[in-house]
């Protein structure tokens, strides 16, 4: 039960803060949290999604912020274990680089 409540607040939060629509879908990972809380990975949906918000934030373009994005997925490990993920760590390194 508090799980799925606290789902539906990062939910509206998300939606909120990215200017989503109701219909919009919410990639789980930005949903609950890893088992440590400290996983520097999201996945490139998870990315890709904030990439208006953090452009306006950090009062970049659109499309350099998309860009980095695309270029800091990384494979699934030797390229058939697990998924495809961001290192949020090295993307932020990144974006402070194009200041």
């Amino acid at each position: 039960r508090q799980l799925g409540e606290q789902a539906r607040q990062r939910t509206q939060a998300l939606r909120l803060s990215n200017g989503l629509s109701v219909n919009a879908g919410i990639p789980s990972d930005l949903l609950f949290a890893s088992g440590s809380g400290l996983d520097p990975h999201i996945s490139p949906q998870a990315a890709r999604l904030q990439i208006g918000r953090v452009a306006q934030a950090r009062h970049l373009p659109v499309d350099q912020v998309e860009a980095l994005v695309e270029q800091y997925i990384e494979p699934s490990q030797l390229g058939f274990l697990g998924e495809q993920r961001v290192n949020v760590l090295l993307l932020n390194i990144g974006l402070d680089g194009l200041k």
